[in-house]
């Protein structure tokens, strides 16, 4: 595939004209953004019920809803989710051992952080996308990328073909069109994996709590409505083929029942295998540059990491919100713009990604004297800036 240089620009007075791969939370964020500006966008996404009905729940800090915000749509949010501001740490017994206020990464104005059920902010930012105007192909791929002086053609998995003046990358941690252009980086597994499951709230759990340490590495919960719940319990990587889907249930029973606290209510609703997720933790960060040509990388098919700082769905927003300001800014969609959104973004990604991963290999290499606080006080002190 070629990488043209310099990238000539669309005519004086025509529609600019850009297909979003992927319909994510950077996917979704980005052609909101881009809509609002008068940009001709095509979302293609690869599941034909876009992603509007799996996952558990999600907490997202104040940098998160900073973009929601700006996406139009915090009031669903806010109205859909559980906001609180401090987190726990308790034994494995449930005994609260310290409570910290955590830092309002989005400003004074909104809450530390909140949490909601990850289905439920996908509706939302799908309807917002429905509402922009975006053309929507759910069921449908990117097959094929041919670059020239002009633009990007795409040939579709339906056999269908489209021209571009700009392609966004949103396809996730696996991306094809990642690989397509030629970056050749891929996540990396940290060796933890985590079980997640949605439950009912027990009355009286209003914040995360974590436990270290038992039978698992983390078992924590997050508030995530008035009635639900956010339960996960994080361990060593294990072969996936050696587990039963239909003893996930089992398996994560097995961990959660020996900690205390709130989690008796919680693990008695663990019974459906269906419900539960397991995943490992990966790594992930593309350096260099983001784009080749008029390809550019967003969210997770530019970088990952594990959710130890609660950080990827807010650095995945983020980076929809940088680089439709660069897009929609009035300078030429060129190398020069697009190593401008690397080079805003590295740095605060960077921080996330390296942190996050710190975390998991204390405990994985079983460090007991490690300046967590001082880790997560500079890394969330340093979040609060705007990206």
């Amino acid at each position: 595939m070629t990488d043209p240089r310099p990238l000539p620009q669309p005519p004086a007075g025509s529609t600019r004209t850009v297909l979003v791969v992927g319909g994510g939370a950077s996917g979704n964020a980005v052609t909101i953004l881009l809509r609002r500006a008068g940009i001709d966008v095509d979302l293609v996404e690869a599941r034909p019920d876009w992603n509007a009905t799996t996952g558990s729940g999600i907490t997202l800090q104040g940098n998160a809803l900073r973009v929601l915000r700006e996406l139009g749509v915090w009031e669903q949010v806010e109205a859909s989710g559980f906001p609180f501001g401090t987190l726990g740490i308790t034994a494995p017994d449930g005994t609260v051992l310290h409570v910290a206020e955590d830092l309002r990464t989005g400003g004074d104005d909104l809450p530390a952080t909140l949490g909601m059920q990850r289905p439920q902010l996908q509706q939302i930012l799908i309807d917002a996308v429905r509402a922009s105007g975006a053309t929507v192909r759910l069921g449908t791929t990117a097959e094929a990328l041919e670059q020239d002086a002009d633009g990007v053609s795409v040939r579709f998995s339906d056999g269908t073909e489209g021209r571009y003046d700009l392609v966004l990358a949103a396809d996730g941690l696996n991306s094809a069109t990642r690989a397509a252009i030629g970056i050749t980086d891929k996540p990396e597994p940290t060796g933890m994996a985590i079980w997640r499951i949605a439950t009912p709230r027990p009355e009286g759990l209003e914040r995360t709590d974590l436990s270290y340490g038992g039978p698992a590495y983390i078992a924590g919960y997050t508030p995530t409505g008035e009635n639900t719940l956010y339960a996960y319990v994080v361990e060593g990587c294990r072969d996936r083929a050696s587990i039963d889907p239909a003893d996930h249930a089992d398996e994560m029973c097995r961990l959660a029942q020996a900690y205390g606290g709130y989690w008796p209510e919680i693990t008695k609703h663990i019974t459906d295998p269906k419900k539960v997720n397991y995943t490992w933790f990966h790594r992930l960060l593309v350096e260099g540059s983001w784009h080749r040509g008029r390809v550019v990388l967003v969210g997770d098919a530019a970088h990952c990491c594990p959710p130890t700082f609660a950080q990827g769905a807010a650095m995945s927003l983020e980076d929809a919100l940088v680089l439709a300001e660069l897009l929609t800014s009035g300078r030429d969609w060129d190398d020069e713009l697009f190593r401008t959104y690397y080079e805003r973004r590295v740095p605060r990604v960077r921080t996330v990604v390296e942190a996050s991963v710190q975390i998991g290999q204390w405990q994985l290499d079983g460090v007991r004297d490690a300046d967590l606080p001082g880790l997560v006080g500079r890394t969330m002190n340093f979040l609060k800036d705007l990206p």
